[in-house]
């Protein structure tokens, strides 16, 4: 892909190639955007975008995906597009009642198609960059949901204190040092949505492996292992979802 519009702002592709200022202007006027950017990576925990913005300066906008709409600022929080699938699909998975912890949150990624598309009884969303957060709290009143509380922190010190029926773990880099924690959170029967990046060929094995290693004497039932998209040549991005008994 070369590009992808977020709200009124285009993102291009590293290797997008253009010519002089006229071309962006008319990549604009085409995609009736205001900002133009590339996003070179996104760095650390806090999952923060280096960027370089290439025509336009407004770079907060709001994005509707699924029915939802997110308010976001691209200089300072990241946006994974290839994902809206699997944000879908996990609120649809959400059973009337459940309590849900979403224990790195962003900026509401899976916490606000929860609160739009089930009857979740409660989610509590953790998230430790401020600016994220700040987000978050702002998409919480944009989609006027009232079954969310967002939590600023780390989420190893803050999901130790609730109780959830479905934990979401939609953090990729180091997300199997969390996995305790997020067992231990985990209702009897519970269901553990874990993300991880692993090559092609442990695919099958060490997400499980991580997980059983963490359970204790409790009991891992693999639901599914979904893949969400190519990570790097021979990486995927997987997530599994397993019930914990």
């Amino acid at each position: 892909m070369k590009w992808k519009r977020i709200g009124n702002v285009l993102i291009l592709d590293s290797k997008f190639h253009y010519e002089s200022y006229e071309d962006l202007q008319v990549l604009s006027k085409k995609h009736n955007v205001k900002t133009i950017m590339k996003i070179d990576y996104i760095q650390g925990t806090k999952r923060e975008p280096v960027y370089n913005i290439l025509y336009g300066n407004e770079t907060e906008t709001i994005h509707k995906e699924n029915s939802c709409l997110f308010k976001l600022d691209l200089s300072k929080v990241m946006w994974s597009k290839g994902n809206n699938n699997e944000r879908l699909r996990i609120a649809k998975l959400v059973e009337d009642n459940e309590v849900v912890l979403d224990m790195f949150a962003g900026i509401g990624y899976f916490s606000i198609p929860i609160g739009v598309h089930s009857n979740a009884k409660h989610i509590y969303s953790i998230e430790i960059n401020p600016n994220s957060y700040f987000y978050l709290c702002e998409n919480i009143k944009l989609n006027k949901l009232d079954n969310i509380t967002p939590i600023l922190g780390d989420c190893m010190v803050h999901a130790p204190k609730y109780k959830a029926d479905r934990i979401i773990m939609g953090y990729v880099k180091t997300t199997h040092h969390y996995l305790n924690v997020a067992i231990n959170s985990l209702n009897e029967g519970g269901i553990l949505h874990y993300h991880e990046t692993v090559p092609e060929k442990l695919m099958n094995t060490r997400p499980l492996e991580r997980i059983i290693s963490q359970a204790g004497n409790r009991e891992v039932e693999l639901l599914k292992l979904n893949k969400i998209k190519k990570y790097a040549p021979g990486v995927e991005h997987v997530v599994l979802d397993v019930k914990v008994n």
